[in-house]
């Protein structure tokens, strides 16, 4: 392939990229949104592989890489369940940041490499630098995102003492072994700042996740998604790809677009995420011996016969699922529970909360696998004004996003946070394991209100006993 092909690919792939970007805004369009984005991927790779810069003798070794790669890939999509999306997205991103790590030492050990002037070496090295320092940072960060969204880490927020000036301090380091590595008289020289730089950019990364608590996991994936973003465009710098640059320019951009959207969802600005301490992942006060908040009130328990009466007598219903149905995987009795109602005449639609999950998106891609219509999911925005005039809300496994304190109490860890007003239908149902306190660790006044009743039990299981209750 000619560079000039080459080049007319990489246009066509950006391209598609971008159109892929655009489908992916609506969940109507969002398969062509996927098709587009593989097909420009598939070019971008025969662009890169039979371009002119890959020898003939290194086409196998790619190629055998990528059926590695590809094999494994194919392998992780049959395997992994929709519920464990959240962790893989954050290993991915994982990837992503090693990749740009390694690449920056390969970058730098390679002396086939001609610089005309040494402002183009300076230059050269500055990426380099930069590069790994940003996909050191995404790679430990996200393998941290992954332990915590896994639960192999707990979601309580790692909050050590002085940990903004231990940050600090991690950067004036960066900043200065970057001048002695700019500086440095040969390649074995820079070698000793590269990779000290390199473990200190390991450690704040972790550090970084670490202290962000488990509420904010939702805008911790959408930030390493855009870490992800600018290190592949680091990456693309320092092997003069100019795609590569585009599309981790475009990943970059579209990720801290969205980590905006999710700061704004939970009234939050970014750096008080990156501050950490926000959800801590376990109740702030015990029940003794029960491992459950105290109880602020009395609650009214509901069974599910009871449940599918107020369904079936219902002519509206709204559905808030939370990510309690994302580990019950409920959300195909969910879908059937729908069909049933709408064919009974029932109007039944979707609120969701845009940090509802462990991921952007989370609840819709598990909604959208259960076949639920694309129409009758609606964002927060769209509905919460009709739930006043709604029959019964059901709430599938939700805590903090229904959470009245948000509105009523200003001392309340999430004062100001956007919510959906559940409490103001004529009935709302929240279904939970207990009544243990969800991520934020603040009890929730909704709970004990007396238009709502509380359905306790494995949503999928007490989902199932609503569905038959519903057909009887």
């Amino acid at each position: 392939m000619t560079s000039s092909l080459a080049s007319v690919s990489y246009i066509g792939a950006t391209i598609l990229f971008i159109l892929s970007l655009g489908g992916l805004a609506n969940p109507e369009t969002a398969r062509r949104g996927n098709a587009f984005g593989m097909i420009g991927m598939t070019l971008a790779v025969l662009a890169t592989v039979f371009g002119p810069r890959v020898t003939s003798a290194g086409v196998g070794w790619i190629v055998g890489a990528l059926v590695v790669g590809g094999g494994i890939g194919l392998f992780a999509a049959k395997k992994v369940q929709m519920t464990q999306m959240p962790e893989l997205v954050a290993l991915m991103h994982s990837l992503v940041g090693l990749a740009a790590c390694l690449v920056g030492f390969a970058s730098y050990v390679d002396t086939s490499t001609v610089f005309g002037t040494e402002a183009e070496r300076a230059i050269h090295e500055v990426e380099i630098y930069v590069g790994i320092l940003i996909g050191a940072v995404t790679f430990s960060g996200s393998l941290v995102a992954f332990g915590k969204l896994s639960g192999k880490i707990g979601g309580k927020p790692l909050l050590l003492p002085a940990r903004h000036l231990l940050n600090l301090a991690g950067l004036l380091l960066v900043i200065w072994f970057g001048r002695q590595f700019l500086h440095a008289p040969d390649i074995q020289a820079g070698l000793t700042p590269l990779l000290i730089m390199t473990v200190i950019a390991l450690l704040f990364g972790a550090h970084l996740v670490m202290a962000i608590g488990g509420a904010d996991m939702p805008v911790v994936v959408s930030m390493l998604n855009s870490y992800s973003g600018w290190a592949a465009a680091a990456t693309g710098f320092m092997l003069g790809n100019d795609l590569l640059i585009v599309i981790g320019a475009l990943v970059g951009s579209s990720g801290a677009i969205l980590s905006y959207i999710m700061c704004r969802a939970m009234n939050r600005n970014f750096l008080s995420v990156i501050a950490g301490g926000f959800g801590g992942g376990a109740p702030a006060a015990k029940a003794s011996g029960t491992g459950a908040a105290e109880p602020a009130g009395e609650v009214t328990a509901i069974g599910a016969t009871e449940t599918a009466e107020l369904l079936r007598d219902a002519k509206s219903v709204v559905i808030v699922p939370g990510y309690g149905m994302a580990v019950a995987q409920a959300q195909h009795v969910v879908f059937e529970i729908t069909r049933l109602l709408r064919d009974q005449g029932v109007a039944v639609r979707f609120g969701i909360h845009p940090v509802a999950g462990r991921m952007p998106g989370h609840m819709n891609v598990l909604l959208a696998e259960a076949k639920v219509p694309y129409d009758i999911v609606l964002e927060m925005d769209e509905i919460n004004e009709d739930l006043p005039r709604t029959d019964v809300i059901m709430v599938i496994g939700a805590n903090d996003i229904v959470n009245p304190a948000a509105q009523d109490d200003p001392t309340s860890p999430i004062a100001g946070m956007p919510v959906l007003e559940v409490w103001k239908a004529r009935t709302s149902i929240v279904m939970k394991r207990s009544m243990a306190s969800g991520y934020a660790g603040v009890d929730n006044p909704l709970f004990y209100k007396d238009n709502n009743r509380m359905l306790f039990g494995d949503a999928r299981k007490m989902l199932e006993e609503v569905l038959t209750a519903l057909r009887a």
